[in-house]
């Protein structure tokens, strides 16, 4: 991941939520779980850039939990458009 682009992390978020539409986690649980291999902390505002670009172009809904933590998760009304993208990058 230390050599990854933002949109390229973006791209495994996408990923992980397609392959797991009911996932749901925190910044910090999706650089910890979803994103486990190659992991380093200096990529955690990678990751947190991806997610705001997802979250922007509506593809990852973004929700504040109870304790005030911020939760990510795939819009299911998007996964068409999210799977043509993830198919046009694998070309």
């Amino acid at each position: 991941m230390a050599d990854e682009t933002v949109q390229e992390i973006g791209y495994r978020i996408l990923n992980y939520v397609v392959e797991n539409p009911n996932a749901q986690d925190t910044l910090e649980g999706i650089v910890e779980w979803w994103l486990l291999d190659r992991l380093t902390v200096s990529n955690v505002n990678k990751v947190k850039e991806a997610l705001a670009h997802l979250v922007a172009a509506h593809l990852v809904l973004e929700r504040k939990g109870k304790e005030s933590r911020t939760y990510y998760k795939i819009n299911s009304h998007k996964l068409k458009e999210i799977s043509e993208r993830l198919e046009s990058v694998s070309k």
